[in-house]
This record gives structure tokens, C-alpha cells and sequence, in this order.
């Protein structure tokens, strides 16, 4: 696989239509149309990074793997489960932990870069950490190759 270092301007990017849709049931309000571009994705699948845009309207939203979102464009306000809300818009960020659960009322339409992580079991991650830190103590990974 290829290991080449991605670099774009988010704000000319075109976007695609969303594979998976807002899923009708979610829909509170309006008649919200997201759509994303993958821009990258880790060498070993688990963390992605897209481009997601959205049209106005207000929506539920759960979230199965974690992500970190970066406000480019439009505004939007997030609703969480405890009622607190809070008014994203351009150079704001926010993370959603796997398993949360908020309301997004787009108010403008808004244009995002979300770092999207698959979550592994902890004891798991623990042992890779544990495995790479052994490599890099004992040279046979982390140096430039430079």
C-alpha cells in the first residue's frame, strides 16, 4: 500500500452525494442533505478523514466511532442529550465519543473536516502501544529514513 502524504484545500474541494444518508427517522425538521468526500484514510483502516457538508435542517445524530470535527463553513448548533447547546461555526472544533448521541440544527449549511477513529477494545490498544514503544526503544521503527 502506498504511503503518500495527503494535502488539499478543504474549501475548494468538491463533494460527492453520502453513501448512507440521513436515515429519515432521524429527521426532526426540514429536509437536510449531507453529502462527504473521503480525503484520507490510515494504513491500517481504522481512522478516516472526510470532508462532510450539510443543508439546512435539524436532525439526530449517533455516533458509532469516535470523531473530531473542524468547522469550516456555516453554523450549526449541537443539542446534547443533557440539553446543553452549543453554536458551532468556521474554526471551531468538537469531539463525539463512539456511543453519544446529539441533535445538529443546521442553521446555515455547514461544510466540516471530521477525523473519524474505529474504537478497539482498550486491553487491545494497550498492547499495541506496549508493542510500538518496544519497537522504537529496541531502533526497529520511528527513524527517518532520511
Amino acid at each position: 500500500m502506498s504511503r503518500t502524504i495527503v494535502m488539499a484545500s478543504p474549501l475548494t474541494l468538491p463533494s460527492e452525494p453520502h453513501a448512507e444518508p440521513i436515515p429519515p427517522d432521524w429527521v426532526l425538521s426540514g429536509k437536510p442533505v449531507s453529502r462527504t468526500k473521503l480525503l484520507a484514510r490510515s494504513h491500517d483502516w481504522l481512522a478516516n478523514v472526510v470532508l462532510w457538508e450539510c443543508s439546512a435542517g435539524s436532525f439526530n445524530w449517533h455516533y458509532s466511532r469516535d470523531e473530531i470535527l473542524f468547522v469550516i463553513s456555516g453554523e450549526a448548533l449541537i443539542i446534547s442529550r443533557a440539553g446543553e447547546e452549543r453554536l458551532l461555526g468556521p474554526g471551531d472544533f468538537a469531539y463525539f465519543p463512539a456511543g453519544t448521541s446529539c441533535q445538529w440544527r443546521v442553521l446555515q449549511e455547514v461544510k466540516k473536516i471530521a477525523f473519524v477513529r474505529e474504537t478497539i477494545w482498550q486491553p487491545l490498544g494497550f498492547c499495541l502501544k506496549v508493542w510500538n514503544k518496544a519497537l522504537r526503544v529496541s531502533g526497529l521503527k520511528g527513524k527517518s529514513p532520511l
